[in-house]
């Protein structure tokens, strides 16, 4: 039956079908900047890469037995996860790489889980009930609410209504653009000082630098290298048959 619901345009086997979901998806990613409000499309996705950097640091924060204490995000793209219970200095870089990784190892979680229909709608399921849940406990400013409240949404009504080739479509395109926002916004790799809607602070690859030793462009580097490692694994998979 799922082979009957799937257009034409798209393969009815599994694995053609993940290759030209990608094509898709990455041919979709160079267009959207370059056609008419193509940066009104543009901007939700630059949003989701914010979404995915900030839960990248909470819930590294919560991987080494700190707390995840709340989530703000702003319509320029900016964010802040507050976090604590964390007081050694290894643990405090650990907590600020992992929003700096957190795009690319989000992106290789949606490759891997995408491969195939019912692991993207899982996905997607998951997700959308992993967002509600940060929606109703930490985010902590209107904006914040009610971008995560249209991504949870979303994410289920996928999960639920779509049919699996569009779940997996779904999946893979957000993949794609999350896998871009490790080059687009690779200047903050570079950067001492974070610019954002809620004041200036020390960027993330600067706290690595003051937390442990060396200076905070060779943290920016490494943490560039292991996220160009985490995509290239997942694209592997995801291209693998």
């Amino acid at each position: 039956m799922e082979a009957m619901s799937v257009p034409a345009l798209l393969p009815s086997k599994a694995s053609e079908r993940a290759r030209v979901l990608f094509v898709l998806a990455v041919v979709l990613t160079a267009v959207i900047p370059h056609v008419p409000y193509g940066i009104y499309v543009a901007w939700p996705l630059i949003l989701l890469s914010t979404l995915a950097h900030e839960l990248g640091h909470g819930f590294t924060a919560l991987a080494v037995g700190g707390r995840f204490e709340s989530f703000r995000m702003w319509p320029d793209g900016s964010g802040v996860a507050a976090w604590g219970g964390v007081d050694d200095r290894l643990r405090i870089a650990i907590v600020a790489a992992g929003g700096l990784v957190g795009p690319a190892f989000t992106a290789m979680a949606f490759f891997v889980l995408g491969k195939r229909g019912r692991g993207a709608r899982a996905c997607l399921l998951f997700g959308g009930v992993l967002l509600l849940a940060v929606e109703l406990l930490l985010v902590r400013n209107p904006f914040g609410l009610v971008f995560v409240g249209a991504v949870a949404l979303a994410s289920l009504v996928i999960a639920v209504k779509a049919p699996e080739w569009l779940a997996q479509g779904a999946l893979v395109f957000v993949a794609t653009e999350l896998a871009l926002s490790v080059f687009t916004r690779a200047d903050y790799l570079f950067t001492a000082t974070a610019h954002t809607a809620g004041g200036t602070m020390p960027s993330d690859v600067e706290q690595m630098a003051q937390a442990l030793f060396l200076p905070f462009f060779v943290w920016g580097a490494l943490c560039g290298l292991v996220s160009l490692l985490a995509l290239a694994v997942g694209v592997r998979i995801y291209l693998r048959q």
